[in-house]
């Protein structure tokens, strides 16, 4: 088909922005103008990919090293500092909305896009498109957005009342009601648009009448629900492929060659209050577990000092886990996703959000040992589940067959032919 210029809007931690740089890659090799719009800190790593890249405000994401946002996301705080810590972020979250607005809205004008292909934390996207008078999909990297009756929104605990499973995604969309009030601002003052009057046309103005909601998760994970409409789809998952000319760290690749099986721990964008407490948790469980282990430093910091330990900074997972005899990790999409594709047993200790809904699917899957909360992890309780991962045969054949199958789908090819199917069909109306 004709190439297109497209504006790719996403938010969020490298497992909310790396799905969108492999799809962007994808769009690029079939003649279309990609540009990848995302936080700031994450702009050289996209132009070293040769992709065109505007940036939106690292605000959000700094969020997450302050104080109360490591309170939210440990969970092991009393309610009412966890209560207390959640008024005060909500207190920022229209002020940070409205600065992402206005610079996906400068990045909307600079490109001048065919169709916005958005995250849902970038909410400007569809009301950006409706001003533009184009089309938009929303893609999102977890089932929370599109109501079925056959599970509950990812991360929401499954409860047997009739009803409730639908509830949860009214629940998901009453949350952007938060927003509302900059939106709003956003399409009188910017857009000169009128008004959105409920919380879910936040995310889904009714100004656009039709919406593609594309799933960038594999059916053989969580399976196409059979009440979803004809817009929703699981395309598989959108897999940023290795560099071949990669070359990791001289240190870890010689820690790699001897020695005991080597165990993955890290907890990828979650932060903590006191590192150097769960950098000792770490080390502990390894130690118990009879492992040697591959510490991510990630954004909590973590550090241990052992012989049998390596701390490690940026290590590409999908070089990496594939050379774990397990995975031990918080749940986010990517790094779970990364886990079911190397083919080793996982072990999710969840902090918030989606995670728990992720945790819980490795072990329905048979390809995770028992998740452990964040707020009940301990050396013992962690030591335990890495030696299942490591020792329950069926574990890993499990998690081998899973790998497999997955090896077989082509995500963001099903992806790139939704989008030129609505470039088309938008094309001919």
């Amino acid at each position: 088909m004709h190439p297109a210029n497209i504006l790719i809007l996403t938010y969020g931690t490298r497992g909310d922005v790396e799905p969108f740089v492999a799809l962007a890659l994808r769009l690029k090799e079939r003649g279309h103008k990609a540009t990848l719009a995302t936080a700031e800190q994450f702009g050289p790593w996209i132009a070293s990919f040769g992709l065109d890249y505007a940036p939106l405000t690292n605000a959000s994401l700094d969020v997450v090293h302050s104080d109360d946002g490591k309170t939210m996301l440990e969970g092991g705080s009393s309610l009412l500092s966890r209560v207390a810590a959640g008024i005060r972020l909500a207190r920022k979250s229209g002020l940070i909305n409205a600065r992402l607005c206005t610079d996906a809205w400068t990045a909307a004008q600079k490109t001048k896009p065919d169709l916005i292909l958005y995250h849902p934390k970038v909410i400007a996207g569809p009301h950006m498109a409706e001003a533009l008078s184009i089309p938009a999909m929303l893609a999102v990297l977890q089932p929370m957005i599109v109501p079925t009756s056959a599970f509950p929104a990812t991360g929401l605990p499954r409860v047997p009342i009739p009803g409730y499973n639908r509830a949860t995604y009214r629940l998901v969309a009453m949350s952007y009601g938060v927003f509302r009030q900059s939106v709003n601002r956003f399409r009188s003052e910017e857009l000169g648009l009128a008004p959105v009057r409920r919380a879910r046309d936040v995310l889904m103005p009714p100004g656009m009448s039709v919406f593609e909601v594309l799933h960038a998760i594999s059916p053989l994970v969580v399976c196409q629900p059979g009440d979803w409409p004809a817009h929703a789809l699981m395309t598989g998952y959108w897999w940023l492929p290795l560099d071949p000319d990669y070359k990791p760290p001289r240190a870890l690749e010689e820690f790699l060659k001897v020695g005991k099986p080597s165990v993955y721990v890290g907890f990828g964008s979650m932060t903590t209050r006191d590192p150097e407490a769960l950098g000792r948790l770490v080390l502990d469980a390894v130690r118990l577990a009879g492992v040697r282990g591959v510490i991510g430093s990630g954004w909590a910091g973590l550090a241990a000092e052992s012989e049998d330990i390596i701390v490690i900074g940026d290590v590409p997972h999908n070089w990496l886990f594939p050379r774990m005899a397990a995975v031990v990790h918080h749940g986010g999409a990517g790094t779970t996703a990364a886990g079911f594709r190397a083919g080793v047993p996982s072990v999710i200790c969840p902090f918030f959000g989606d995670q728990p809904g992720w945790a819980e699917r490795s072990l329905a899957l048979g390809v995770g040992a028992p998740p452990i909360p964040r707020k009940r992890l301990t050396p013992e309780s962690l030591a335990a589940s890495i030696a299942t991962a490591i020792c329950d045969p069926a574990i890993k054949v499990q998690a081998q067959h899973l790998a497999t199958d997955l090896e077989s789908e082509d995500g963001t090819a099903i992806a790139v032919s939704e989008i030129e199917k609505r470039l088309q069909a938008c094309k001919r109306s």
